[in-house]
């Protein structure tokens, strides 16, 4: 696995920004260098976790991409995005863009900016460390840092089933997604592709995040 060239990290109270930053890097070393972000909320909304991994595993495993049977080989989680995923990858990052401009626009002065596209998020983590970074899909399947990395799969009778039920669903869309889409909903924007993503994801769980269209 490679390793970002920077982070960002924000600080509450922010007065004790510039000591509990100087703390981190000395314990981090000279990378990944952090870089100070104005507010918690563009931390986590900025949440790469929250879009890539649920997002990944919707684009292989949902009922349009995959029968339900086994496969013969483990296919690779990034450098195995296609056309497909990365729709539903670009859908989220968008959505969450969508949620940053309005709150943007309800709090005049409150800035977002650190929470970025995914693409930019790839641009900003690993440059020097993609072969081709001119769109999402072939960051992905460049990036060297996660060079031969495969889904979660379980050993089953005629070859490998995936683990619908491992942390890039069970932890990623209970912490990461729900957040924001919760947030969507308390400001009014639309989610399309995470109600989309979250409805999948909470049936491999048995949960009900959403029930009836809305944050249970």
């Amino acid at each position: 696995l490679g390793t970002k060239g920077s982070i960002l990290a924000a600080v509450t109270p922010e007065s004790e920004a510039t000591r509990a930053i100087s703390i981190l890097q000395g314990l981090l070393g000279v990378y990944p260098a952090i870089t100070k972000s104005p507010n918690n909320l563009g931390i986590s909304l900025r949440n790469p976790g929250q879009v890539i991994h649920p997002g990944v595993m919707y684009g292989r495993w949902c009922p349009e991409k995959w029968d339900g049977k086994p496969v013969a080989e483990k296919p690779l989680f990034y450098q195995g995005v296609d056309d497909f995923s990365e729709s539903i990858l670009l859908g989220l990052s968008n959505e969450v863009q969508d949620v940053c401009r309005k709150v943007e626009s309800l709090v005049p002065g409150f800035s977002l900016k650190d929470a970025c596209t995914l693409h930019q998020w790839y641009l900003d983590s690993y440059k020097g460390q993609m072969a081709d970074d001119s769109t999402l899909r072939k960051s992905m399947n460049t990036c060297s840092a996660y060079t031969g990395l495969t889904h979660p799969l379980k050993d089953v009778d005629g070859g490998f089933m995936p683990d619908l039920r491992y942390r890039y669903i069970a932890e990623d869309i209970p912490t990461g997604l729900c957040f924001t889409r919760g947030l969507a909903e308390l400001l009014e924007v639309p989610t399309p592709t995470m109600d989309k993503v979250m409805t999948w994801g909470q049936e491999q769980l048995g949960k009900s995040f959403l029930v009836d269209g809305k944050m249970a």
